[in-house]
């Protein structure tokens, strides 16, 4: 799954000579928390809903709102874009993974997606969990099965053909290693509801069923 995918398009901007007032609407109108800032058709920086909050005047002031009106008609975002703004981008054909990665490396809650020079979209953390549980296929009604098993050759291949012998359909299959444990814990979700023949077979072939978990149309 690639950024492409899950990203935003016809993003809204705001350019360094647009005031804070016009900002906090567009904000509001299309709800959102971000803005890139374009100039000349380049992604020059990128102001938040918190950048803004901290450019207003205090609750505590003692101005009137015709005053701190005034004050925000005449700010403008180059008045508070954080100096020396390092824009972080990422590319279209990416990997949603890798944005993920970027986002949390740099503790940024969104990427301006670049394609050839030009703003094509922007991927926020909210995409990167709607992407989540596209992947991990929990929109449907299925059988997740958790159980762990040592590093033996063919381990996957023998697992997913036992279930598909049950005449069971697998929506996907995670795998990684539990440290604690020193064994791989691999994660199973099924489309059928009834999954009792897979676990008595897992449990015959030695594996450690730790849990089952069914998920109907309630508990989506």
């Amino acid at each position: 799954m690639k950024v492409r995918d899950h990203m935003t398009e016809n993003v809204k901007t705001v350019g360094m000579d647009t005031n804070i007032n016009e900002a906090f609407s567009l904000m509001k109108e299309s709800s959102i928390r971000r803005l890139p800032v374009v100039e000349k058709g380049k992604v020059t920086g990128i102001i938040t809903l918190s950048d803004l909050n901290q450019a207003a005047p205090s609750s505590a002031t003692t101005l009137s709102i015709h005053e701190i009106n005034y004050l925000l008609a005449k700010m403008k975002i180059k008045d508070i874009i954080p100096k020396k703004q390092k824009v972080i981008t990422i590319g279209p054909e990416t990997y949603i993974e890798t944005a993920a990665k970027l986002m949390r490396k740099n503790r940024i809650s969104g990427l301006p997606v670049i394609d050839k020079d030009q703003l094509v979209g922007i991927v926020t953390e909210t995409d990167i969990f709607d992407a989540l549980i596209d992947i991990l296929g929990v929109k449907k009604t299925h059988s997740r099965i958790d159980f762990y098993t040592s590093d033996r050759p063919g381990t996957v291949a023998s697992i997913t053909g036992m279930i598909a012998e049950k005449g069971k359909n697998i929506l996907n299959t995670v795998v990684f290693f539990d440290e604690k444990k020193g064994l791989y814990k691999m994660i199973v979700r099924i489309e059928e509801l009834d999954c009792e023949d897979v676990i008595a077979e897992l449990k015959n072939g030695g594996y450690e069923v730790e849990s089952v978990i069914v998920y109907s149309e309630s508990d989506l």
